[in-house]
């Protein structure tokens, strides 16, 4: 352990708890290879909905649940309130991105914000010297710079959601389960003794009680419960629809209309209140134009490696596998051109690079702007 994290014994280390099984893992492992450890929790929302859904994070059960770990673990314990930062840098967002036709991840967005920008600073203030969390990724040192890596298991990676990590919050974090399983992880949990060793995982978005998020987003943002035309991509106005944030890019079912052929969601247009529909090679993505970028390769800026045209593996969907593309420059933004039409591409989801020579290694990224069609 000492080896993974790359701090002399003693050293003080804050572990982000979350209450589940990986985090509490990590604390307790810390604490076993003789590290200074504080455990911090995050309340992220309201604890009377959390309690209300199993497989919940950062409030409710889980709170309590990282108590009782850290008690049982022997190490101190603090409960921050973050619900109104959590609210505005993510939930808002959520909610917005839907309003502008996007397809939003949350999660990235609570690592970007509240967990890896908030909460570092509250591990600096406490002295510590890192601050270690549960992800599934790895941190490798290469000179005097830290390399983001996917975990050595890629069914658990979680490199796609990390990407937007900064060279100097990469210095300072630590993810000691890079190297194992997740059966090895409760495998651990249940030798500690820990009595959270067979619990679930929490699910991808923590602040939907019921798993209904156009209901949250009904109740956030009700504007976008305003009608309009569902159109076909040649210009013909096919049906109606009673809300555009109840379509995402690629959908196909709940279109409600029938014109012989198999139609997707293609565009969606929230100025004219319109979902353009078109057959399915429509989807085609040729390029795309990144936004919020961030870098963690060896060029100084990302600018500087999309003028060099430098060849990358472009992954944007978490569930799907990165394709050959290469970066450019073009009207002072970044854009990834894929080598062959990529499908799946919506604007607000992340496009993350992984190196080419080196397919498992991250190289950053950003979230996705715009698309070109290889149908124009």
């Amino acid at each position: 352990m000492r080896q993974a994290v790359g701090l002399p014994q003693g050293a003080r280390v804050v572990a982000a708890m979350s209450g589940g099984v990986d985090s509490t893992v990590v604390a307790a492992l810390l604490h076993k290879a003789g590290y200074d450890v504080v455990g911090v929790t995050l309340q992220l929302y309201d604890h009377g909905e959390a309690l209300k859904k199993k497989g919940a994070c950062c409030a409710g059960q889980d709170i309590h649940d990282a108590r009782l770990a850290a008690d049982t673990i022997g190490i101190p314990h603090y409960v921050l309130d973050y619900e109104s930062r959590f609210k505005d840098a993510v939930i808002d967002q959520f909610a917005d991105s839907y309003l502008k036709g996007q397809t939003p991840v949350p999660c990235i967005r609570c690592n970007q914000t509240v967990k890896f920008r908030d909460l570092l600073d509250v591990a600096r203030d406490l002295g510590a010297e890192a601050m270690a969390t549960g992800h599934y990724v790895r941190r490798a040192t290469h000179g005097n710079r830290s390399q983001m890596r996917k975990a050595v298991d890629h069914s658990r990676d979680q490199s796609y959601f990390l990407f937007a990590t900064t060279q100097d919050q990469l210095d300072y974090l630590r993810f000691p389960l890079a190297d194992l399983e997740k059966p090895q992880v409760r495998g651990v949990a249940a030798s500690l003794g820990l009595r959270i060793a067979a619990k679930p995982d929490s699910q991808d978005i923590c602040f939907v009680p019921t798993g209904d998020y156009r209901t949250l987003i009904d109740r956030l943002r009700p504007q976008g419960r305003e009608a309009g035309d569902i159109v076909h991509m040649d210009g013909r106005v096919l049906g109606r629809h009673s809300g555009i944030t109840d379509y995402t890019i690629g959908q196909r079912r709940g279109l409600n209309v029938a014109v012989g052929e198999p139609l997707f969601v293609v565009k969606l247009d929230p100025e004219k209140r319109q979902v353009i529909v078109g057959p399915r090679e429509a989807l085609l993505t040729a390029s795309l134009t990144l936004e919020e970028t961030n870098w963690l390769g060896d060029q100084a800026t990302i600018e500087e490696a999309a003028r060099d045209g430098a060849p990358v593996l472009a992954r944007v969907r978490s569930t799907r596998q990165p394709s050959p593309a290469r970066l450019a420059f073009q009207d002072g933004a970044v854009q990834v051109v894929f080598d062959q039409g990529e499908e799946g591409v919506a604007p607000g989801q992340a496009c993350v690079l992984y190196d080419q020579a080196d397919d498992e290694r991250v190289l950053g990224g950003g979230f996705i702007q715009s698309t070109t069609a290889v149908l124009a």
